[in-house]
């Protein structure tokens, strides 16, 4: 029975949106709006009895509730311990950093610079029964109210700024991703709408939510996409004029499987008639970060959202840097046991044969979150191939969130996350060291986007957020352990 339709996949009876779990990652697949998600795997039903029945032994023995046990580094420890047990030995993880906080600790190691460069925000409102209220950004929760509160006690410039509701929706971004994780600097995206001013967030409501948070935390904490929708024609040149002069947009953000209102298909980046207008006005305007929705194909026709046209538009535009979002992941599903990842091996093998692009960067929103939940094995595939043919240097962090919530449970993931040794055999794999890791949570995104790490490094823990995290962090931190995508039962 068909419900109805969300951003380019058909709503069936079953799903709905939004969830909460007491376990720190999701056990189910959570659709980031812009494809259909799938039921729970019994792999996945595994690991969730795993977690919850080592959490009900393990917390008594620390004084806590399960609940309470599993919003600690113990509960992470539990869930990928539980990872491992089902899938494989996929994180290095040991059994005492369950139960002894400092030993998950010090094999953490040092703190590592986090720029995720897909984020999503959803109101501070947002329910999961009440989407006219999500629509509005009402403020449901008073508690998220102190984050204003916080940043006009510690900012006296903000005290008389009482601001509005639209204002303050931006708090549970705030709270998800820079208080309940270790996320620095992030890059807020949205899906598509009908025309680009109708995206779910349009570039003016990006770049307001950037300039907000910037402002409160007096830090370079945010930045923002605009969009391109080269169908249109001059009009999409005129808007990118618009969103360059007035909202000093950070890069652009382009759907090539979307069909704008009154068109039935998508674009390739790599047509001269219709897409070299738009990266000619990119390389004009001074914006030469292009980043392109590739996989989890969306849109009417699924060929649009595959990644092979960025090759020939990278070669002619190599003064303009392409991020591909999703990595080119074709779905979860469609990963084989042979290694063969579906459209991105194929575009791998396809850079591989043009070693001198070096304008391709690779990103791992919802690809990582996704693979690493339902099929690690995939995973590692991606991940290696990845680096091998585009490089350490030219894989992105990002996380998709908040559709999955914080991006804390991503990253402790991805720092854990080791390709088996078998597969490093087999395949000539790079394993996924600390350096390499440090590259893809960071490092490469500094160097995309001109900013300096070290300096950043010095400068946040001055800023108005820190000081917001680390009164949060005092008083007890309180991970919602919430999902704000779409899942299915």
């Amino acid at each position: 029975m068909t419900d109805g339709h969300r951003n380019g996949f058909t709503l069936r009876a079953g799903m709905r949106r939004g969830f909460r779990s007491e376990v720190p990652l999701p056990t189910r697949l959570v659709s980031n709006e812009e494809f259909p998600p799938l039921p729970q795997t019994p792999a996945q039903r595994a690991v969730e009895h795993r977690i919850l029945a080592d959490a009900q032994r393990l917390a008594p023995r620390l004084g806590l509730s399960r609940r309470s046990f599993l919003r600690t580094t113990g509960g992470m420890a539990t869930s990928l311990l539980a990872m491992n047990a089902v899938y494989g030995p996929f994180f290095d993880v040991l059994s005492v950093e369950a139960a002894d906080p400092a030993a998950f600790q010090e094999r953490t190691g040092a703190p590592v610079f986090i720029f995720d460069v897909q984020l999503h925000y959803v109101g501070a409102g947002y329910d999961p029964h009440d989407e006219e209220a999500s629509r509005k950004g009402a403020v449901s929760k008073p508690g998220l109210l102190g984050l204003r509160k916080s940043a006009r006690r510690l900012n006296p410039k903000l005290a008389s700024d009482r601001g509005t509701m639209a204002d303050l929706s931006w708090a549970n971004m705030v709270k998800e991703v820079f208080l309940d994780s270790e996320t620095a600097m992030g890059l807020i995206s949205t899906p598509p709408g009908p025309y680009p001013q109708e995206a779910v967030v349009p570039p003016r409501e990006m770049t307001h939510i950037r300039d907000e948070i910037n402002r409160v935390t007096q830090s370079r904490r945010m930045l923002a996409h605009g969009l391109i929708t080269p169908q249109l024609g001059q009009a999409d040149l005129d808007f990118m004029d618009q969103q360059a002069a007035t909202l000093k947009v950070d890069a652009w953000k382009g759907y090539t499987g979307a069909a704008p209102k009154g068109f039935d298909r998508g674009w390739f980046v790599d047509d001269e008639k219709i897409a070299y207008p738009m990266l000619e006005r990119a390389r004009k305007l001074g914006v030469k970060r292009v980043c392109l929705h590739k996989g989890l194909p969306l849109g009417p026709v699924a060929d649009y959202n595959h990644p092979r046209d960025v090759i020939k538009a990278a070669r002619d535009f190599p003064d303009i840097d392409f991020l591909l979002y999703h990595a080119g992941l074709l779905g979860v599903s469609a990963a084989k046991p042979s290694g063969e990842v579906p459209w991105t091996t194929e575009f791998c093998q396809m850079k591989k044969k043009e070693p001198g692009l070096r304008n391709i960067y690779m990103e791992l929103g919802s690809t990582f979150g996704q693979l690493v939940t339902t099929n690690p094995t995939a995973c590692a595939h991606l991940l290696g191939q990845v680096v091998e043919a585009f490089g350490a240097d030219h894989v992105l962090w990002g996380t998709d969130s908040i559709w999955y919530g914080t991006p804390q449970w991503q990253i402790e993931a991805f720092r854990r996350f080791e390709i088996p040794q078998a597969l490093l055999d087999a395949h000539s794999y790079a394993p996924l060291t600390r350096a390499v890791k440090e590259q893809i949570f960071g490092a490469n995104a500094a160097r995309v986007f001109g900013v300096d790490v070290n300096a950043r490094r010095n400068d946040i823990p001055q800023d108005y957020l820190s000081r917001m995290k680390m009164a949060y962090l005092d008083e007890g931190a309180t991970p919602s352990h919430r999902w704000y995508g779409w899942i299915t039962g």
